[in-house]
């Protein structure tokens, strides 16, 4: 079973997650504060840390196939297996999906259970709704290498954007792939364009960090290793001839503030 604290270890922990935690002969666990760890612990004294599997330096992929192994291993020896990440285990944990996928092709169940991932956090911390405009979701380094297509009408989020170009665990070239991501965003959207840099609080005696800054400035503004950029969208139009198709006019439309605010602005941050 692969199963997420959420990203407040205990306190979006669901009660299924939680069961399968404390009922595990062989439990594993990558988590990101000290504090989710020791509670971890506490429930199950079989936990065992994976954060060793990371070497500085190393291409991530390298400590990745080490989780999975040791993973695998454990599985093999027939014991009930639980593996626990921080957030969505589901939600940029690459060796979650693949040990689910080698287990099963090695005639074992596996399964996974959802969690409280930091996109959720975002839009209940930005107070945003994602069926207002849509919303497209990518891996900032993902989405510059690629030059993935997207709408600027609809509200665009891009991960790990303080890690930009950071394919293993050696320094951060923040302002590089900062100065990057600005110069592919400005075309479309312009220089003075609010974005927000967003980290959710893994505790909770902290505040989330929600900061505001332009597309123009983004270079310059301070972007921490597990933050996350929103790019509010631009206006869109309707399209005339589909109110015709499905019989609406444009008083049907609901009237609602922009998806990024000054109100939301007021949203408690941390210094």
């Amino acid at each position: 079973m692969v199963v997420g604290t959420g990203i407040r270890a205990a306190r979006h922990t669901t009660p299924e997650a939680r069961r399968e935690i404390e009922s595990a002969e062989s439990l594993f666990y990558l988590v990101a504060d000290p504090l989710s760890e020791r509670w971890i612990k506490t429930l199950n004294r079989n936990a065992r840390s994976l954060d060793d599997c990371y070497v500085s330096g190393e291409p991530r992929m390298g400590a990745y196939r080490r989780m999975i192994a040791r993973i695998l291993a454990s599985v093999r020896t027939g014991s009930k297996v639980c593996v626990v990440f921080y957030g969505h285990p589901g939600v940029f944990v690459f060796p979650s999906h693949e040990a689910i996928r080698r287990v099963r092709a090695a005639g074992f169940d596996a399964r996974m259970l959802p969690g409280i991932s930091a996109e959720d956090c975002l839009f209940a911390d930005l107070g945003i709704d994602p069926a207002r405009s849509g919303c497209q979701s990518f891996e900032a380094t993902d989405f510059l290498l690629f030059r993935r297509r997207f709408d600027p009408t609809s509200a665009l989020v891009l991960w790990q954007a303080g890690v930009i170009g950071n394919l293993n665990y050696g320094p951060r070239r923040v302002r590089t792939g900062l100065r990057a991501l600005a110069r592919y965003l400005e075309p479309v959207y312009g220089r003075g364009h609010e974005v927000v840099i967003y980290e959710a609080s893994l505790l909770p005696v902290l505040k989330s960090i929600i900061r505001s800054t332009t597309i123009g400035r983004l270079a310059d503004a301070e972007v921490g290793s597990s933050a996350t950029l929103f790019v509010p969208p631009k206006p869109g139009v309707p399209v005339p001839g589909m109110f015709r198709e499905l019989r609406l006019s444009s008083s049907d439309l609901v009237s609602v503030p922009a998806c990024w605010s000054r109100e939301n602005r007021r949203a408690p941050s941390r210094p």
